[in-house]
């Protein structure tokens, strides 16, 4: 039975670790051998993804370990270089498993393509007549992707806003056009553009200025996933401090983050050092997420946090997030890398919605974790005991000798290269 619940998983070797995770998702012959490669994309494959090819680069890749998302069992593959964020995500997500799980959805995916209109006599008036043609302009653009039509999306609205109208330059006064498509389960980036770039003679004709931009816009509010967690204080409890003093640091935390840019920053990189390895591992597009993400932590004229964390009325801890998910599971690198289809096949999500919410349930189990670390001991005690295994191994360690090395500077406290250095010379001579 799949569980994502796997005590010991991390004291087990790379190639147990495989064996489980390929009984348990009854992997084929083919994709244990990919899983196994030390090659995750053959360099024949990748001159034909990007220009100029001349190899590939590699990432760790993890698993997020005990998420329960409505109710479901999820094994969450991370690509991520970074210490300690593998580990954070699956021991928070422990902690809110025995609180019932993280709880999610996510609306509609409409993605958003622009259309800008300069030039126009009357920019009002140009406005009024996209408005009176909005029929047309949705038939136009569902003509000009038919496929997406047959699979039950496409163009579904039209909306129009004028920028600048009172500015001095003709630069800056525009028509702004928003063709708003349903992609079903494709991130949609190429649906949009070719829809609003055939729209483009028609809305000249419609409204008698000049269009220049046709785009879709990474600010994707009409596609939004949420997710949230309530946790009795009890299960907070760490070393030396009450499940309550933890709550407490947690909210106090937050309202940093909420009150003041320069900590909002700093608080929503963490949050996105859960959301960019599941979304870079399942081969979507991560600054498109992130752009958006960030865009969305500012909507309300002021940069601030991407999370809420308060106190319910019986003293519970409950987390909240929610963002733009302009994320796919058909098309884009998700359909050529093959490690990305594999990885897919592990979630096992059936929707591109789904998978949202999957990441989204991360990107707060991440911020718990360092909310938790910050509002305790400080984010520095867990990361750098993880991070010790990567010092050693620059330092030159290698085999048991990088363990060894790794123990040694946890042990003293002093976790740095030079030092590492040390050790392995001493050991060695």
């Amino acid at each position: 039975m799949k569980t994502s619940r796997i005590p010991g998983f991390y004291k087990h070797s790379v190639e147990e670790r495989r064996a489980l995770v390929s009984r348990m998702q009854q992997f084929s012959d083919e994709e244990i051998e990919q899983l196994s490669s030390a090659v995750s994309l053959p360099v024949e494959t990748a001159d034909k993804m990007i220009e100029n090819v001349i190899g590939t680069f590699g990432l760790p890749l993890g698993l997020g370990l005990n998420f329960l998302i409505n109710d479901k069992e999820y094994v969450i593959p991370m690509a991520v270089e970074e210490a300690s964020i593998v580990a954070s995500a699956s021991y928070i997500a422990k902690i809110v498993r025995e609180a019932g799980g993280f709880k999610t959805e996510a609306t509609e995916r409409i993605m958003i393509g622009q259309i800008q209109v300069v030039g126009c006599e009357d920019f009002q008036a140009a406005k009024e007549q996209i408005e009176a043609n909005k029929d047309e302009l949705i038939e136009k653009a569902n003509e000009a992707y038919p496929s997406i039509v047959r699979r039950g999306g496409g163009a579904t609205d039209i909306d129009v806003r004028i920028l600048n109208e009172d500015s001095d330059s003709t630069y800056s006064q525009m028509l702004v056009v928003h063709v708003y498509v349903d992609t079903r389960d494709a991130m949609g980036a190429n649906i949009i553009n070719t829809m609003v770039e055939s729209l483009a003679p028609t809305v000249e004709r419609i409204t008698q200025g000049k269009v220049y931009l046709r785009i879709l816009s990474n600010l994707a509010d009409r596609c939004l996933a949420r997710a949230t967690c309530v946790i009795p204080p009890e299960l907070l409890e760490s070393d030396g401090f009450s499940g309550e003093e933890v709550r407490d640091g947690v909210v106090h935390a937050y309202e940093f983050a909420a009150s003041d840019p320069y900590r909002a920053v700093t608080h929503n990189k963490g949050i996105m050092n859960g959301i960019d390895p599941v979304v870079i591992a399942t081969g979507n597009d991560w600054r498109a997420v992130e752009a958006g993400a960030h865009a969305y932590a500012a909507r309300n004229g002021s940069y601030g946090s991407m999370t809420t964390w308060s106190v319910d009325e019986q003293g519970n801890l409950v987390g909240e997030i929610e963002l733009p998910m302009s994320i796919g599971t058909v098309g884009g690198a998700s359909r050529v890398h093959p490690t990305a289809k594999l990885v897919q096949k592990l979630l096992d999500v059936e929707s591109a919605k789904e998978l949202a919410q999957v990441i989204v349930a991360v990107g707060l189990a991440q911020n718990l974790g360092a909310l938790k670390a910050l509002a305790t001991d400080g984010i520095q005690k867990g990361h750098m005991a993880l991070h010790s295994r990567s010092v050693a191994v620059a330092a030159g360690a290698t085999g048991e000798m990088i363990d060894i090395i790794a123990n040694k500077m946890v042990e003293e406290k002093e976790i740095r290269v030079g030092r590492a250095e040390e050790l392995l010379e001493g050991t060695l001579s």
